[in-house]
């Protein structure tokens, strides 16, 4: 399967400059920043990388500039997905060719395909490239749900489909992935206030979206349950939940670069419009968070 996927993957932002144009060397130092952090992989054009108001050159734009920068050092798996099969086949065979170790796939959105059509798409994409597939179920933000039982029928029709993250929030959904998948099938948990629960009960790791602005913390989360810390651990994790909970203090996904703002990470905090920045209020609460957590 090439380099191993596990651990903290990072959904990394797509800064943007005054212009909301992709900030391609604030972008390259994300890279820098997070890959010196130890987190072991990253994942551009997710959701906290704002892919929904990208342009497919744009996704491959971005893909490029992070696989480019990481150089080899850790996995690079671009989300890839798409409303149609037709698109999310372009974006994976790009990927493919620009070097990514694996492609994640966000389910169609807007439409709510059936479970039929889902598992037509996933297993169409996959035979579309070599490298490892894996599915990517965040039904609060899609409206559509990734049943478990597709993605084992996938999972046994396609050799390299081989994984999935989910955001659903729900463990359950999670352990039935993990339960109804072959033994290899790679589950990461997407719901960041889950990493401790998600390891320790099969996950092989996270894309956590906080891991932007807290990677070392959330690096410590997985480093000690791998080792059977789990006093430590769970004591991370508690930690890191005012981070996660404070998504609500703005429109998604502002909040996680108004924080990179704020440490110096990225020279702004904006999102594209119509997502508009944090409230004064709202940011003083984020400021506090932060220093709550030790971030800032």
């Amino acid at each position: 399967m090439g380099k191993e996927l596990k651990g903290i993957i990072v959904p990394i932002v797509t800064p943007f400059d005054d212009a909301e144009e992709v900030d391609e060397r604030a972008l390259r130092a994300m890279v820098e920043y997070l890959i010196a952090s130890g987190v072991h992989g990253l994942f551009p054009a997710g959701s906290q990388g704002e892919f929904f108001s990208l342009t497919p050159d744009e996704k491959k734009r971005v893909m490029d500039i992070v696989i480019d920068q990481a150089r080899g050092r850790v996995p690079v798996m671009p989300n890839t997905g798409a409303i149609t099969t037709r698109e999310a086949v372009a974006l994976s065979r790009h990927a493919e060719q620009a070097g990514a170790d694996a492609i994640s796939l966000i389910t169609p959105f807007f439409i709510t395909p059936s479970q039929e059509e889902l598992r037509r798409y996933c297993a169409t994409v996959a035979n579309a490239v070599s490298i490892p597939t894996l599915a990517y179920n965040n039904p609060d933000r899609t409206g559509v749900r990734l049943a478990p039982a597709t993605m084992a029928q996938v999972a046994r029709e396609c050799a390299n489909f081989v994984g999935v993250k989910d955001s659903s929030g729900d463990l359950t959904n999670t352990l039935e992935y993990i339960r109804l998948c072959p033994p290899t099938f790679r589950t990461f948990m997407g719901r960041d206030t889950l990493i401790y629960a998600g390891i320790t009960n099969g996950c092989v790791g996270a894309v956590a979206a906080t891991a932007n602005v807290a990677p070392r913390l959330v690096v410590g989360i997985y480093e000690a349950a791998a080792v059977g810390d789990h006093a430590r651990a769970l004591a991370l994790q508690r930690r890191l939940a005012p981070l996660r909970v404070a998504f609500s203090l703005g429109t998604f996904p502002v909040v996680v670069k108004e924080a990179l703002a704020m440490q110096g990470r990225i020279p702004h905090g904006r999102a594209r419009a119509p997502v508009g920045p944090l409230s004064e209020e709202m940011r003083q609460q984020l400021r506090r968070i932060l220093r709550e957590v030790g971030e800032l």
